[in-house]
């Protein structure tokens, strides 16, 4: 078994991407500029909006973070993601997800550029990714799949099952692994409902768990020698550390991790890559490879 190490390939990107801003700045250009808008207080998403402006930091990038109480209204956030998307100082911004109850998140990605959309969750981006189209992929499912190359596992061809079905991972992360430019492989989406799920499992090369549900990926599911890509962070209840939880993957790590050929640990695995893959997003609106 060989531990895929997410931060280790993250950290080695980001000086990469540091590099190639170097040489952009010394070209006499301005370094790539990165917006975040945070709306409220939620822990997770000011640990991870902190971790984004501190990765910009790592990596050349200027980066601005907008705050507004949770009591702002859609239309004025709208008037903002406006005001950004035609700012031609900001090259690619974000808005923080989950947002109030009050407003409707999809009007939000929508209102985003998809010129600028870094998350890549604008449905312009969607579409040209599903039909390979250059564009801004989700971080998630990009950083995944960096993971795969850079560990130099073969996808092309194999049985893949990805576990969830989400907008933000299942989905595009099925498209990535079937797309003939990137993983090639024959893929089976599961998700709550499915039917012979643990045979479906049992019959994957590689298994990606993004279903939201910790360790529901268990020995007997898993069949010697598969890679094993866990997504999961879900927040355990633990009075021995200090932050009162630990993160818990979608996968049993230690009863599967020895059937395994790679598996990603949680934390330290997938997570670093996110945000290392939205750097790369934002490079690129940088460059303005993908709208010349």
């Amino acid at each position: 078994m060989q531990l895929i190490d997410g931060k280790a390939v993250a950290a080695a990107i980001k000086a990469e991407i540091a590099e190639e801003v170097r040489r952009i700045v010394a070209e006499g250009k301005r370094p790539p500029h990165l917006a975040a808008i945070l709306v409220g207080h939620d822990g997770g998403s000011e640990t991870y909006v902190k971790n984004k402006v501190l990765a910009c930091e790592a990596c050349g990038f200027t980066s601005s973070l907008i705050r507004y109480e949770d009591d702002v209204t859609e239309a004025e956030l709208l008037q903002r993601i406006d005001e950004l998307n035609n700012d031609d100082n900001i090259d690619g911004f974000i808005v923080q997800l989950p947002l109030p109850k009050h407003i409707n998140e999809q009007n939000v990605i929508e209102r985003i550029s998809w010129k600028k959309d870094v998350d890549g969750f604008h449905p312009v981006n969607v579409g040209r990714m599903a039909i390979g189209l250059p564009c801004f992929i989700s971080a998630t499912p990009l950083g995944i799949m960096t993971l795969l190359q850079r560990y130099g596992i073969e996808t092309s061809g194999k049985n893949c099952v990805v576990l969830g079905r989400s907008n933000i991972v299942g989905k595009p992360m099925a498209q990535l692994m079937m797309q003939k430019n990137f993983g090639d492989a024959t893929v089976t989406v599961c998700h709550s409902h499915s039917r012979d799920l643990v045979k479906k499992c049992q019959e994957a090369d590689i298994i990606i768990a993004a279903i939201g549900s910790p360790k529901f990926v268990t020995a007997d599911m898993v069949k010697d020698g598969a890679v094993v890509i866990d997504v999961g962070t879900t927040r355990v209840p633990d009075s021995t550390r200090k932050s009162g939880y630990r993160l818990t993957g979608d996968v049993d790590f230690e009863n599967v991790a020895e059937k395994c050929s790679f598996i990603t640990p949680v934390p330290g695995g997938v997570g670093p890559m996110t945000i290392c893959s939205l750097m790369k997003n934002t490079l690129a609106a940088g460059k303005k490879e993908y709208y010349k």
